[in-house]
């Protein structure tokens, strides 16, 4: 029986209980995908990341418990920070392989930054669907991986009420569907759903502020902004737009820390 550690952390807070809860698990080696997914189910986090070092930087990858991701920005960070303040990794910047090509990470007094891709998104259409579902209709409506809906206030989006139950008939796989709009005291906020999956409503989305922050930039006319997610946990997330790339930073809390036992 194979023996690996294993940590929760709460990613894009600087308290417990708040922000995003994600897995970390460290590998020497990967194992079938079979079992890291089945690891992940077992888990039943919005996400569980694994990484593998190779050389000077990891390989890195994340499965909510029904699939693999191309991108994840909570877990990205609670990696990182398990990396720097659990297991002492001693370099500046740590350097991930993963499907979306390289990530960076550094952090700096407590503030872990991700050096993401940037996807702007471009007009859409909004379907059928996903337009039943919702109790309140959007000023405009935008795609990249995700669906962006923009309201006109931080109200709309705290208050809106989705219908799961016709929203889940769609399948925009392994995308989902941001609901944002200026806020009072800060840039702009985001609410993050995705139908089919077993958590509906994601606390704080690291990677659909790839798509937020070129289009928020573009509206605000600023490059550096403070965002909110607005879920019952909430999160805090510092973005920087930096043209083909984006900066997103926030703070993470470790939670738990123990061992996995996995057949071999």
């Amino acid at each position: 029986m194979l023996s690996v550690k294993f940590f929760i952390v709460h990613a894009f807070t600087d308290r417990l209980h708040g922000g995003n809860p994600a897995g970390v698990v460290v590998l020497e080696e990967w194992l079938p995908d079979e079992q890291l997914q089945q690891i992940a189910k077992e888990n039943g986090l919005p996400e569980t990341a694994f990484f593998v070092p190779e050389g000077a930087r990891f390989a890195l990858r994340w499965f909510t418990p029904e699939i693999e991701m191309d991108l994840c920005g909570h877990a990205t960070l609670a990696t990182a920070h398990v990396l720097k303040a659990m297991l002492g990794y001693p370099g500046e910047n740590m350097v991930f392989r993963s499907e979306s090509g390289q990530l960076e990470v550094s952090e700096a007094n407590g503030l872990y930054t991700l050096n993401f891709p940037s996807r702007k998104p471009l007009p859409a259409e909004l379907p059928d669907i996903i337009r039943q579902s919702l109790d309140r209709m959007p000023v405009a409506v935008l795609k990249a991986r995700d669906y962006l809906l923009v309201y006109a206030s931080e109200e709309d989006v705290r208050d809106i009420r989705i219908n799961r139950q016709l929203i889940d008939q769609i399948n925009i796989d392994p995308g989902g569907v941001i609901i944002t709009a200026p806020g009072r005291q800060i840039d702009f906020v985001s609410r993050f759903f995705t139908p089919q999956a077993s958590h509906f409503e994601d606390p704080v989305t690291g990677s659909a502020h790839c798509s937020l922050i070129p289009y928020w930039a573009g509206q605000l006319n600023k490059k550096e902004m403070k965002a909110l997610q607005l879920s019952e946990r909430g999160g805090t997330l510092y973005c920087v737009d930096a043209g083909s790339r984006v900066l997103i930073s926030g703070s993470a809390k470790t939670y738990m820390s123990g061992t996995l036992y996995i057949d071999n």
